[in-house]
């Protein structure tokens, strides 16, 4: 008798999640070529995510926007144009032999952000000038420090009718909503606020930013399934993020939250539990849609930088291990992306179980993370940016080898960069896989 999923055990449901993403269901494959290129490729990558050892090392181009500029248009055009996004990005799978591939996902529908006039970003031709690389965060502080209790009661509530209106600001209208909890059985009065200009005004704009959105999602839904009909496996099934982050990046902004780690500690901790569930269903959703079993977080103010190790102890760690040890208990892999430096959290972050998670080092010192952590984690990076940017091919290729020969011993390594980057020369992500193939193959 088959066992429902409730009833799998964590590894047993790893296995199932892996298996769906080295054989997805209902995929066409351009070729029996094709097919057998993905399996070849998502086997790489799981084997060395659960620390076995592929039959050479795998390799994370890292090249977020860079797509754009190498199809010689830019950011601003690929967020308004999506036949250019989707030609921009087709180009760049086809000349390239990755061994993943970067989705368009993370470029976003500038119609849809115009539409509800969206505060939160700065993009090229809004905020920035029109040739700009990338767009950027606008820190702010779009929940103020009595309000937590307010996020703590309803998250929901909260993010409707008063961080939304904060952020974009077509939909003040939501201003004026009372919370829906008092809505009841005579439902006559709960429906008046509703018919008031300024919320049908905020609607509007949402449902606006709705269909562009649609026809933004059709695209990058069209390029992921000619990327995975040609054989190349995404390396995320979704994003997600540690709740103390949400706070800092999203909610207080970096000044805020760490005044509030002194002023308010409580407060903080209160609301970081109640993030904790929403963080992991998202997640778990996400997984489940996609059918890759890698949930990718970018890890901001845990940096070395930013807290001190006891900061990390006491705020950081504790609700992120909470998020995930609950999306490993699901067959989850999560993949760490330890922006900035982590050298004084590689004793903390131990505190895992074994192959549960993996490490993507931005400017973490790789090589002692490898004797300090390579036996229980994989690693994932961290070829330096700078490199990438202004280096030449062999200067990259010669890095490369280092980092195979050193994190790629034993198996447990992705060669991937320190970050994304968004112009420069493509002979030096050339120079990376060449590298992998030359140097990281492992004897049978």
């Amino acid at each position: 008798m088959t066992k429902q999923w409730a009833e799998l055990t964590p590894s047993e449901k790893r296995e199932e999640r892996f298996k769906r993403w080295i054989s997805p269901p209902g995929v066409s494959f351009a070729s029996p070529q094709s097919a057998k290129a993905y399996k070849e490729r998502t086997t790489r990558l799981a084997r060395a995510l659960q620390l076995q050892v592929p039959d050479r090392v795998p390799v994370f181009l890292p090249a977020e926007f860079f797509a754009a500029s190498y199809a010689g248009t830019n950011l601003r055009t690929v967020m308004y144009d999506y036949a250019e996004l989707k030609r921009a990005w087709l180009k760049f799978l086809n000349e390239f032999d990755a061994d993943t591939f970067l989705s368009p996902g993370m470029v976003p529908p500038g119609r849809a952000l115009d539409a509800v006039d969206y505060k939160l970003y700065r993009w090229p031709g809004h905020g920035l000038g029109p040739n700009a690389l990338s767009y950027q965060a606008v820190e702010g502080e779009y929940m103020k420090a009595s309000e937590y209790d307010a996020l703590i009661k309803d998250p929901t509530d909260f993010w409707l009718r008063i961080f939304l209106p904060r952020i974009c600001g077509a939909f003040e209208g939501f201003t004026q909503i009372p919370s829906l909890m008092s809505f009841q059985e005579i439902a006559t009065v709960s429906f008046v606020p509703f018919g008031l200009p300024d919320v049908q005004a905020s609607f509007q704009a949402l449902l606006e930013a709705g269909r562009e959105s649609m026809k933004w999602l059709a695209v990058v839904i069209e390029v992921g399934n000619a990327a995975m009909a040609a054989g190349y496996p995404g390396m995320a099934g979704g994003l997600a993020k540690a709740p103390f982050d949400t706070l800092g990046d999203t909610l207080r902004g970096t000044q805020g939250i760490m005044m509030d780690i002194f002023r308010r500690p409580d407060k903080v901790q209160a609301a970081m539990e109640r993030l904790v569930p929403l963080v992991i269903d998202s997640a778990v959703a996400a997984a489940d849609f996609s059918n890759t079993p890698l949930i990718f977080f970018p890890l901001h103010k845990g940096a070395d930088g930013f807290m001190s190790v006891k900061q990390f102890e006491t705020f950081y760690w504790p609700t992120l291990k909470k998020v995930l040890l609950a999306l490993v208990n699901e067959g989850i892999l999560p993949v760490l992306f330890a922006e900035g430096s982590y050298n004084k959290r590689l004793d903390v972050i131990q505190d895992m179980p074994k192959g549960s998670v993996a490490w993507y080092f931005d400017q973490t010192d790789i090589f002692r993370a490898k004797k300090e952590i390579g036996d229980k984690y994989c690693l994932i990076g961290n070829v330096p940016t700078s490199l990438l940017m202004t280096g030449k091919p062999q200067g990259v290729k010669a890095h490369c080898r280092k980092l195979i020969e050193v994190c790629g011993k034993d198996g447990g390594y992705i060669l991937a960069g320190g970050a994304n980057i968004d112009e420069g020369n493509p002979d030096n992500l050339r120079a990376m896989m060449a590298a992998a193939k030359e140097y990281g193959t492992y004897n049978k």
